[in-house]
């Protein structure tokens, strides 16, 4: 299985063939390009799935995944866990103890986002859908190094920074709540 293929090189190829394995399905975080420009490469040499959730990509029909399905591409469960915010089609997917986010949380940091909305959609998600899950896990992010989800549940500073701007907002607004001293009759 190759998960958001970036690029296809030789090496990769190699890697494949050398080992005699058998591809037996590509998963997509999300659609964008920086994780899905080996496609093209990848599919003009193996027949294999595609599993996003767009139903097309590149052009190339998908298997459509959504949120809490679990599938089995050879021979590994995947369990799908929808994630917006990065993207409006970002998913992350569970694989036995490893799970791959994409762009949706790396080391120390959670993805970019294109407005505060997304933010908060992805803080609500990454708290009530990713460190909520029980147990810890290795955390594989589209960039940057693997962590584990212990780790970011303590340390994580994009969650601990929102979380904290958003607690300061709420007490200004309480205090200034407090402050004023119009007649509210």
């Amino acid at each position: 299985m190759i998960i958001d293929p970036g690029s296809m090189d030789e090496a990769i190829l190699d890697f494949i063939e050398s080992n005699d394995y058998t591809l037996s399905g590509v998963l997509l975080t999300h659609n964008h390009a920086n994780h899905i420009a080996g496609l093209r490469s990848l599919k003009r040499i193996y027949s294999t799935e595609i599993y996003s959730s767009n139903s097309v990509v590149m052009g190339y029909k998908t298997n459509v995944v959504r949120d809490g399905d679990e599938i089995k591409i050879g021979s590994f469960n995947v369990k799908v866990i929808s994630a917006p915010g990065h993207s409006i089609d970002s998913m992350i997917y569970l694989i036995d103890h490893l799970l791959f986010t994409g762009d949706v949380l790396s080391a120390g940091l959670m993805g970019r986002t294109d407005s505060a909305y997304g933010a908060m959609r992805q803080i609500a998600m990454i708290q009530n859908k990713i460190f909520t899950l029980r147990g810890d896990y290795v955390v594989l992010p589209g960039h940057g190094p693997p962590t584990t989800l212990n780790v970011e549940r303590a340390y994580n500073i994009g969650v601990g920074l929102f979380e904290e701007n958003r607690n300061r907002t709420h007490r200004t607004l309480f205090s200034l709540d407090l402050l004023d001293t119009s007649n509210h009759n």
